[in-house]
């Protein structure tokens, strides 16, 4: 088979042929997931260098793991374990070495955050930078368990069952966590508009 020919497969065979040894398919499933690897792992760690290192760790792990892996999940799901896992280990050594939570990404090329439930909020606020800033600070305040499963459902827009799936967790499991995610969120944003609306107040600390 031709090397032009791997990127019109699905990822069952491409799996299947990389089982067997042909490592251009596994190429081909690196240069498929790329991208939304270290995007998810960028997301956790909210550093470039280390989204970076964790995603060549989590195609490591894939490809040393790849012969073990059997069609009960979908590869995209069993990949994103691999990743999160990966980004997760680097978070935690961090934060054992208290190194600070490096945001090199700037404000212009920030993403906005989408959080469900807050349509009525005008354009202008939701994509205003001071909110988005205030936004990450209140996703990385949440707990580890919280602040993945709203990364995966809310941000990478998973469901819960894929969520569930991805962290080996149950539905009813990913909802609640889901669930006192955003609470926390909403309260931390409701926070910033009270400062907001205070007469002379500035932009909260």
């Amino acid at each position: 088979m031709k090397t032009s020919e791997f990127h019109t497969l699905g990822d069952e065979r491409l799996v299947q042929l990389a089982q067997a040894g042909d490592t251009r398919a596994f190429d081909e499933l690196v240069d498929r997931y790329r991208d939304r690897v270290y995007r998810l792992s960028f997301k956790i760690l909210r550093h470039e260098e280390d989204a970076a290192e964790s995603l060549q760790d989590a195609f490591l792990s894939a490809y040393r793991g790849l012969k073990n892996f059997k069609a009960e999940s979908t590869f995209s799901t069993w990949l994103y374990r691999i990743a999160t896992n990966a980004a997760l280990m680097k978070y935690r050594r961090r934060r054992a070495g208290h190194v600070s939570l490096e945001q090199s990404q700037s404000a212009d090329e920030a993403e906005p955050m989408q959080i469900p439930d807050w349509s009525a909020l005008p354009a202008d606020e939701l994509l205003n930078d001071e909110l988005r800033e205030t936004m990450q600070r209140g996703v990385d305040l949440l707990p580890e368990d919280l602040r993945v499963v709203f990364l995966l459902r809310d941000i990478e827009q998973q469901s819960n069952a894929e969520v569930a799936e991805t962290l080996e967790l149950t539905v009813p499991a990913v909802k609640s966590r889901l669930h006192r995610a955003r609470l926390f969120l909403r309260g931390h944003l409701n926070r910033y508009f009270a400062g907001k609306q205070r007469p002379g107040a500035g932009a909260p600390s």
